[in-house]
Parts: C-alpha cells; structure tokens; sequence
C-alpha cells in the first residue's frame, strides 16, 4: 500500500512512497526496511541534491493530490550500526546506506544527527510544525530511535 512512480531516464527507475495517517500501520526501521525487501527494493538512498529533489518534488505532488498526507516523517536507508559507541564527534562519519551504496551526500536538519540512542534516520515531513533553528522541518534528515513508528 504506497504509491508507485517511475521514472525511466534514472539510475533507480522506481520510487514508492508508503504512508500511512492511521498511526498503528506505521513501523520501526528494520519492519521498514524488510517491507521494501520483500517488495524487491531497499529503503531509499539519497545519492545527490537532485535525487534529493526529486523526492521533495513527489511528496510535494502527494500533498497537493487531496491525498490528506499530514505530518509524518519517512525513513531512508541511511543508518548508524556502531550504537553510541563513538564520540559525537566521530558519529555522524559513522552513517551508512543500508543497501551499501556508498555517496557522501547528506542533507541533515541543523544541530543533526544528535547520535546517542539515534541510529536510524527518517526525512523529515511536518508541515503543521512550527518551524525550527533550521527552518521547516521539511524534508531535511533527522537521526531517530530504530523503534519508532514512521
């Protein structure tokens, strides 16, 4: 249950989008990141600012269609297996691509990732919140506990 685009003229052809308004439906990283397994996909790497994009363009479409989308954030595959055991200053070095891919590009919310108890991340989707330090919490990356529901 998710919608499907696909786009012929990229590396990646497709891109789903699974949301879900009704809380209970929503899952931790690893049901996330299973679910795209068994769909034949992975969870999301970002490779560049213009696949960055790309997916800011279709959320942005999802939300303009009278879909009812609302606030609620979407994991990505980016996440950090060393837990808590680096300093804060090593640990943002520490995220990696949970299908291997290798790009260094990265789209943090300022002031992120806080590490910690934080592993995994999501892209940020309020459009109802107050904006923060750094602006909306818009499609900018946030590292979250694996365990919460998105």
């Amino acid at each position: 249950s998710g919608q499907k685009v696909c786009y012929g003229d990229l590396k990646r052809s497709c891109y789903k989008l699974a949301y879900f308004q009704d809380l209970s439906r929503r899952v931790g990283f690893q049901e996330a990141r299973q679910a795209c397994e068994i769909d034949g996909g992975a969870l999301l790497s970002l490779e560049s600012e213009a696949e960055q994009q790309l997916i800011e363009n279709m959320l942005q479409n999802l939300t303009k269609s009278g879909s009812g989308i609302s606030d609620g954030d979407f994991w990505i595959g980016l996440w950090r297996s060393d837990d808590g055991l680096a300093s804060s200053r090593a640990c943002p070095d520490l995220y990696q691509w949970a299908d291997g891919s290798i790009s260094p590009f990265r789209n943090w919310y300022t002031d992120e990732p806080s590490c910690g108890s934080e592993a995994c991340v999501v892209m940020y989707h309020q459009p109802t919140a107050n904006p923060g330090l750094g602006g909306p919490y818009l499609y900018q990356w946030n590292d979250d506990r694996c365990n919460m529901k998105h």
